[in-house]
């Protein structure tokens, strides 16, 4: 009996042994679970995958090689500059004569400074224009007036000495000449004379004579174009002339001219519509 009771007992406890074993395989981990587990990146796969670019790091690293494109951009935007156009000029010239071209000229926002060029022995001759789209310089379509607006000539003539290029300037002294007085402001004495219907009104200013010109029927213009340009040259410069230099201002635009002497040289600037955009353009020439 005994021993019957004790075969029972142990067949007890290895049933509950066996359920008890049965209930903790599951905190152990299947095949497929460590299949899966291996699958998972160790530290430093993590730190190799962290090196990988997301979007954002991509589109960064696309703008970053964007950035040549827009340095090239700028430099040709820098080649069509004033600066590098007058540069051109001088170069396109080949000449022998000592030339002073200006800093830069008084064009409509938005245009390109172009020119077309001739040189010869002793004289160059350069036409200056300006347009909506960059042409290079002595560009075939500049003979095209729909294509660029000419804004000034310049040209420069060499003489055998200075007494010969100084005859080529009319210059005078207007308080010697005489004429009637009018005060053109900031102290300074105009005198104006009068015949065949027109009227003159001139000045002195250093080395330089200046006039300015209107007909008799519209005197008053004359008058306030001259003080104007006083005015104006009040902030600005026009080139110191070897020896002298005379600048003629119309009313009427037309005839607008302003000549000055350099040594052996004589610049003459003609074919400027407003009178006091020549003298803009001449006072560029000051260096």
């Amino acid at each position: 009996m005994k021993k019957v009771l004790f075969i029972s007992m142990l067949l007890s406890f290895s049933i509950i042994s066996a359920c008890s074993d049965k209930e903790e395989k599951p905190n152990v981990p299947s095949k497929p679970q460590e299949a899966q587990e291996s699958n998972v990146p160790s530290k430093p796969q993590e730190e190799q995958e962290s090196n990988v670019p997301n979007k954002s790091q991509e589109e960064h690293q696309s703008n970053e090689n964007q950035e040549p494109s827009k340095t090239n951009k700028g430099n040709t935007e820098a080649s069509l500059t004033q600066a590098g156009v007058l540069k051109n000029i001088k170069n396109q010239l080949k000449t022998n004569l000592s030339i002073t071209l200006p800093k830069g000229l008084p064009i409509t926002e938005g245009t390109f400074l172009t020119a077309t060029t001739k040189a010869e022995a002793n004289q160059v001759e350069i036409l200056f224009f300006e347009s909506k789209k960059y042409l290079p310089i002595n560009d075939p379509k500049l003979k095209n007036s729909q294509s660029a607006t000419a804004i000034a000539r310049l040209v420069v003539k060499q003489y055998q000495n200075a007494k010969e290029a100084n005859e080529q300037i009319a210059f005078m002294n207007f308080s010697q000449n005489g004429g009637q007085e009018v005060d053109l402001g900031y102290k300074i004495k105009g005198y104006q004379d009068a015949g065949a219907g027109s009227l003159w009104t001139g000045w002195n200013e250093g080395r330089w004579a200046i006039a300015t010109h209107t007909r008799t029927v519209n005197s008053e213009a004359g008058v306030k174009l001259a003080k104007q340009a006083v005015q104006f040259l009040e902030t600005h410069m026009l080139p110191i002339p070897k020896q002298n230099g005379f600048a003629r201002l119309d009313v009427y635009e037309s005839g607008n001219s302003i000549v000055w002497q350099d040594e052996k040289l004589v610049y003459t600037l003609d074919s400027i519509k407003e009178p006091l955009k020549a003298l803009e353009i001449a006072i560029a020439f000051y260096h």
